[in-house]
Parts: structure tokens; C-alpha cells; sequence
């Protein structure tokens, strides 16, 4: 009987085949049972792999549990520190990681390895995974109880507000050149934002003074922390980072805080925690002497619930495809686990472009044309993409469950003047509280934002940036709150006078079970000028005289 065999335990000896490997100390057993218990009782089945064996010998173990075809999960528990080489107490409650040998990244100036646990998902050697993969990295069984806690409250949590449909961006800059900056930033803005419904509220946080979207400087960090304790869906960072924290805000003469280990602390989701997208380098460096950012993050008990990040360098173009493909994944495809929705992000990033409808990958299209001219490593672009596959890696339970709105279908008018009254009609299979709103397309202001072309460092001229950073998050023209009964509903509401352009219907309907999202395209018209009614005002207005 070989060693892979003899790893591979399942908790009972009639239990149906595995469709989940575990892989973790026997010390941590206990701390994860009311998460055991809980996956079980969705029906999941589990395998059991001893994490004292070499990296070779638990990737043997899991390619023999998957040779039924029916594995697809794989869930790590403990962390990769790089001392239990040498000490056998901290080799007892690690899971060794897989070093990839990097080819293009170091092209960045990264080390010549990669941190990976996407060698354990891969259970054919097509360098692509296989079946869906986490590490919840703790060190310790009370460490382990806490983030199971959270996982646990994520799951059972009956709040279905507002924070259900919120996604907020933080970004930095890059700090390439102006010219790469600017392609970058509007292409990764449109991108990440053009896959979102129009249902969902995006708020975003930006680095550059320039931008509308950057707050005072003195409160970008304060303005993070804000945005990650008001409950979202996702708490997302673009831009460059180190193993503890994220790069600084830079303007003339001065440079501001952003995030680090140390302001854990403060994180306190309000309502549920969110899904923290860190699009930056080494934010998930799990396998270093110090714990990682992203490690932190999941500690802590009022912060994410699971953390997506980078191990080594990352870079621009392949983080920016992967982006928007885990993205377009949820938002679409709508897959149940967190861990689906990555695998698949991961697995559609490596596909060629679809030749016969250039339309069906128009995201990845405009990617690799701006980076086929910007890139530094512009010849090796499927290599990059490949690399990514390992620099990405989940830090949490890849069996998180999704919930995804009921789609709610709203009637509304094409178009509109303001101060009208406007009937919308719709269909919600839940009864419940509704929130009706009417808000100005996500690409658009309600009040166009003053041009930027000379930095004020005065007291007066940033807080003027945030006056204006305020302003251009808030989308909301008008807010109603109506009663749903299930079924077909009706209701009028009347257009704000200052409302003009290119707007969305959206309604958020919730009936302490689940919740429903819908939305709908309007134009709000400019209304027409009243009609002349002398013969002075006719003149006045360049016409002629009635006939």
C-alpha cells in the first residue's frame, strides 16, 4: 500500500466518496469541527490528509482522492512558515507550500520562487487546477476557532441590506510613467466596473489628487478603514503593496498612509464581513517569517471573511485580467462557493481569445492590446497570465457559500423628463421591505467635478478634495422605500427636477431569508424650453412669427 494511501483517511469507513480533501495537523481538529459539522450538513463528504508528510506526499494523497472524479475541494489548513524546516513544534502545525520557479515576474524584480498552492489543485499536470483550493493559514487552534467563527456568521447572517450589493474599490497609484498610469487606470476602471450590474452599487477611492474619487489625503486611510467597516460584498485594493500593508498616497511634498498590519485592529464590518480582493504584491505572502497582511486580515474578527491575493510580485496586465474574469465569474456565472468562482476565474484566464466573436472577450481584447505596447514583458503574456495562476492564492475556506440575489424584472420608460411622474412596474417573487432608487449610470455625476490642474496644499484645498470625493460616490438621486406583496407590483415616483442623463432604476428587496436585486435603463431628458407666447419672445428665441 503506498504512503499517498495510507494519508488518505475518510472520517468514516462507509462514507460516500470524498469531494472534499482536508489537509491539516491532527491538533487542529477539534477547532475546525463546527465547520466540519456545518459543510456536512450541506453534504459534503470529506477526505482526511496528515499534514506532517511532505509536499509531494499530500499532492500524492490528493490526486488519489480525485482519481474518483467526484473531488472538488481542497481546504488547507495551517500556515507555510519557512522556520519549520528547522523546528519540528512549528513543522506540527504547518502545511509545507509548493515553490513554483518564477520566468516572468522576476522580470519585475521578484525572487526566483513563488509561493503556490495551486500545485496541490492541479491534479493532471496541465499546470491548470483542477478542483478548488484555500488555505485558512492559522497558528494556533484558537486562531483557527475564530476565523471559523466568522466563517460561520457570514454564512448564517440574516442581514440583507444595503451592504448585499455594495462593492468598494481602493486604489493607488501606479506609478509607472503619466502615460502608462493614465491607460491603465481608465482601463482597469472601466474593466473591473463594466462586468458589475447595474444593480450593484461601486464606490471608489483613489489615490491620485487629480481624481474626484481621491478624499483628503490626511483621510485616505481613516476613508479605507470606513469603507471596509460599512459592509460590502467586496473590499477590493489596486495598486502596489508589500507582505504587511499597502503603498502610500502621494501628493506634492507629502506622502499619507494607507493600511498595514498594525490597523487591523480597526476593522469592524458593520454588517457582513466582505471578500477582500488585494490586486497588489506580496498582500498574501503567507509562507514568509512574519505574517502577511492577508493573514492578518483573516485573523482578525471584524475584518474579511476571505482574502485573494498575490504571494510574490505581481503585474499589471495578468492581475487585471484575472480581475475582471473573477468579477464577470460572480456576477454571471453566479457559482455557489467562493472557491468555484476563483477556480474558474483562473481556468478562463488561460483560454485563447475566441477568434469567431471578438465581441464575447472584448475585456480581454482591449488587455492585450494595451499591454502587447506597455508591457515589459509584452512577448510572454500567455506566461504571465500562467504565472498568476500561482502568485494567486485563497486565504480562507474555499467552500464559502455565495449568495446570490432573486433577479427581480423591472418595467420601466425609456426615457424621461424631470419633475414627471414615472410608473415602474416590476415582478419580485419576495415579500418584503423594498428600497426603490434612482441613480445616475455608474460612469457618470450627478455634477460634473472641477478640473484639476494645480495641486492646493492648503487646509481649505483638501478638504475641498473631499467635498468632491463625496459627491462623486454618491450616485442617488432619489430614494423611496415601498412594500412588496410577492408577485407583480406598480408604483409611481417623481422625477427630481436637477435629475438629467443616463440613469438606473434599481430596487433591493429583502425578506429576512434572502434577498432581490433588479435595475433598469432610463434617460432623463433635458425638458424642452416652454413655447414663446408674444411675438417678443418668439424674436427673442430666433423664430418666426406663427403663421
Amino acid at each position: 500500500m503506498s504512503s499517498a494511501l495510507v494519508a488518505l483517511l475518510l472520517f468514516a469507513a462507509d462514507a460516500p466518496p470524498a469531494d472534499v480533501v482536508l489537509v491539516a495537523p491532527r491538533e487542529f481538529l477539534p477547532a475546525l469541527k463546527p465547520l466540519l459539522d456545518h459543510r456536512q450538513a450541506q453534504g459534503h463528504h470529506f477526505g482526511y490528509i496528515n499534514s506532517t508528510q511532505s509536499a509531494d506526499a499530500i499532492q500524492a494523497a490528493i490526486r488519489q482522492a480525485a482519481a474518483g472524479g467526484g473531488l472538488k475541494f481542497v481546504l488547507i489548513v495551517g500556515d507555510a512558515e519557512p522556520a519549520a524546516r528547522t523546528d519540528a513544534t512549528i513543522r506540527a502545525r504547518s502545511v509545507p507550500v509548493h515553490l513554483h520557479k518564477a520566468v516572468v515576474n522576476v522580470k519585475w524584480g521578484s525572487e526566483p520562487e513563488i509561493a503556490s498552492d495551486n500545485w496541490y489543485a492541479d491534479v493532471d499536470d496541465d499546470h491548470l487546477p483542477d478542483v478548488a483550493i484555500g488555505r485558512i493559514p492559522a497558528d494556533t487552534p484558537a486562531d483557527l476557532s475564530r476565523i471559523v467563527e466568522k466563517i460561520l456568521a457570514y454564512e448564517r447572517t440574516a442581514d440583507f441590506g444595503p451592504w448585499r450589493h455594495r462593492v468598494n474599490f481602493i486604489a493607488g497609484v501606479g506609478g509607472f510613467s503619466p502615460l502608462v498610469d493614465g491607460v491603465l487606470e481608465s482601463a482597469t476602471s472601466k474593466l473591473l466596473t463594466s462586468g458589475i450590474p447595474a444593480a450593484y452599487d461601486t464606490r471608489m477611492t483613489y489615490g491620485s489628487w487629480r481624481s474626484p474619487y481621491c478624499p483628503d489625503p490626511r483621510l485616505f486611510h481613516a476613508t479605507t478603514v470606513q469603507r471596509h467597516n460599512e459592509g460590502c460584498l467586496f473590499w477590493v485594493y489596486i495598486g502596489h503593496g508589500h507582505a504587511t500593508g499597502l503603498d502610500r498616497v502621494s501628493i506634492p511634498g507629502e506622502r499619507f498612509h494607507i493600511f498595514d498590519v498594525d490597523d487591523c485592529r480597526e476593522l469592524k464590518a458593520q454588517s457582513g464581513a466582505p471578500i477582500a480582493v488585494m490586486l497588489a504584491c506580496y498582500t498574501a505572502a503567507f509562507d514568509q517569517p512574519r505574517d502577511c497582511l492577508g493573514e492578518e486580515l483573516l485573523r482578525t474578527p471584524g475584518g474579511p471573511v476571505a482574502v485573494y491575493g498575490g504571494s510574490r510580485v505581481t503585474m499589471p496586465y495578468a492581475m487585471a485580467v484575472m480581475g475582471t474574469g473573477m468579477m464577470e465569474e460572480y456576477f454571471q456565472s453566479r457559482p455557489a462557493t467562493l472557491g468555484e468562482a476563483i477556480l474558474a476565474a483562473k481556468r478562463r484566464m488561460m483560454k485563447p481569445l475566441d477568434e469567431h466573436n471578438p465581441l464575447k472577450d472584448a475585456n480581454r481584447l482591449l488587455l492585450d492590446g494595451i499591454a502587447s505596447i506597455l508591457s515589459p514583458s509584452r512577448d510572454l503574456l500567455e506566461e504571465e497570465r500562467r504565472e498568476h495562476l500561482h502568485l494567486f492564492n485563497l486565504l480562507g475556506d474555499p467552500m464559502l457559500r455565495l449568495a446570490h440575489p432573486t433577479q427581480i424584472k423591472l418595467d420601466v420608460p425609456r426615457e424621461a423628463i424631470p419633475g414627471a411622474k414615472l410608473q415602474i412596474a416590476g415582478t419580485s417573487p419576495l415579500v418584503g421591505q423594498g428600497v426603490l432608487e434612482l441613480v445616475c449610470r455608474r460612469d457618470m455625476f450627478k455634477t460634473a467635478p472641477p478640473l484639476r490642474e494645480r495641486f492646493d496644499p492648503t487646509d481649505k484645498g483638501l478638504a475641498a478634495l473631499h467635498d468632491v470625493y463625496v459627491a462623486a460616490n454618491d450616485r442617488c438621486w432619489a430614494r423611496w422605500g415601498l412594500e412588496l406583496p410577492g408577485g407583480e407590483f406598480a408604483t409611481d415616483i417623481s422625477i427630481p427636477d436637477e435629475c438629467r442623463g443616463p440613469c438606473h432604476v434599481r430596487l433591493l428587496v429583502a425578506d429576512g431569508k434572502s434577498y432581490g436585486l433588479g435595475a433598469a435603463n432610463i434617460f432623463i431628458r433635458q425638458p424642452p424650453p416652454p413655447a414663446p407666447t408674444t411675438r417678443t419672445e418668439r424674436q427673442a428665441n430666433h423664430e418666426a412669427p406663427a403663421r
